[in-house]
């Protein structure tokens, strides 16, 4: 079995280290490089390594930092956030404004107007006792999962990448998509009188029902038709399917495009300007520089958001279905189509722009968060 190397004066003189190495990524030398400190590092054969990542400790410190990430991107992007929910969602009061950066703009003033700067983050206490822990999941099981799938730097590819991301995502959303349909039914609300409370929202979702289709007009039959036992916990998944679809793409997209944008900043041509010594280990490898990780991982968003938007408007779509209509609960696909029927395939796609202005710096903070956040807490 091979025996843990501390970190002490003894280990100073250890192999040189890769300087190309990313977050959670191993150099591509057969020695590890210098741990950090309070960490356990040992080496497998063959070349493989580990970072004590299935410790308590390693995972109560990535899932602070990632939940951190999460909280302070999510703070940035509040008013865009409930501006594109309206939008997406056809809310009748602001669908006049989609459509342009001017419309944008003005249902952001007019919110203000009527609700004040309270109004512009209405639903994000929501979002933040949502975001902390879908954010510490995500990212704590990003590196557990990464390490499983990619025990080596032999097995280091953009496909593993992907999935290592994919299952992350798909890990996280599931713990805790309730707390996001209650986000954006608090969102999606815009009147002044009487507005729901968090707990009448909940009760709301947890009782709806879809309405009992009845072919018949004589009351025997209309009386002989039981209820639709689907209210319940359930209604806090609806278009959980289409989130599913969504998030392999985007979590996969997100983090092999963070990685890969990581591994070029690290080339040795670019090494000298964008990375910098780590100021709690200076015998760690060194980090990207703060407008380096900023570019990283804003570039990671916009990739992911591409990919991905087509579902989270039909997820949209879904979840605020018993808010408007006539409460008729609608499928993935009988969903699509009704976007497709409305504005063909640029409906899909409504809103994209404000995506593009929200994900971009949500994601670049998000990681750019993260990986400071991993540094000061020495894992």
């Amino acid at each position: 079995m091979p025996q843990p190397l501390h970190h002490n004066a003894d280990t100073r003189q250890s192999p040189e280290v890769d300087v190309t190495r990313g977050p959670g990524k191993s150099s591509n030398k057969d020695q590890i490089s210098q741990p950090s400190l309070g960490s356990t590092v040992a080496v497998k054969p063959g070349g493989s390594y580990t970072n004590n990542k299935q410790s308590l400790d390693y995972v109560l410190r990535t899932g602070l930092a990632g939940g951190l990430a999460g909280c302070a991107a999510k703070t940035i992007v509040g008013p865009l956030d409930r501006v594109k929910i309206l939008f997406q969602a056809s809310n009748p009061q602001f669908a006049k404004y989609t459509g342009s950066w001017f419309g944008v703009v003005t249902a952001m003033r007019d919110i203000n107007r009527q609700s004040g700067v309270r109004g512009l983050f209405r639903g994000h206490s929501a979002t933040l006792l949502r975001i902390f822990p879908y954010a510490a999941i995500k990212f704590l099981a990003y590196e557990q999962i990464r390490a499983i799938l990619i025990p080596s730097k032999q097995h280091e590819t953009p496909l593993r990448r992907l999935f290592s991301g994919a299952f992350a995502g798909v890990t996280s959303v599931f713990v805790t998509y309730p707390l996001e349909v209650v986000r954006v039914r608090l969102a999606f609300e815009t009147k002044e009188v009487g507005r729901s409370s968090l707990r009448s929202i909940c009760t709301q979702i947890y009782h709806e029902q879809p309405p009992r289709i009845v072919h018949s007009s004589s009351a025997a039959a209309m009386a002989a038709v039981p209820p639709v036992p689907r209210s319940g916990l359930i209604n806090f998944y609806r278009g959980f399917s289409s989130t599913l679809a969504g998030m392999l793409p985007y979590a996969g997209m997100s983090f092999l495009t963070h990685d890969t944008a990581g591994d070029w900043l690290r080339l040795p041509a670019l090494a000298p300007y964008t990375t910098t010594a780590n100021p709690k280990n200076a015998d760690a490898p060194p980090i990207l520089r703060y407008w380096a990780e900023l570019l990283a991982g804003g570039f990671a968003g916009l990739v992911s958001q591409t990919a991905s938007y087509p579902f989270e408007v039909i997820r949209r779509r879904m979840q605020v279905g018993g808010a408007v209509g006539d409460g008729h609960r609608l499928g993935m696909a009988e969903t699509a189509t009704r976007v497709w029927a409305e504005r063909g395939w640029r409906g899909f796609f409504v809103g994209l722009g404000i995506g593009y202005f929200k994900v971009v710096p949500m994601a670049a903070v998000s990681f750019y968060v993260y990986e400071r956040g991993k540094v000061m807490l020495g894992v």
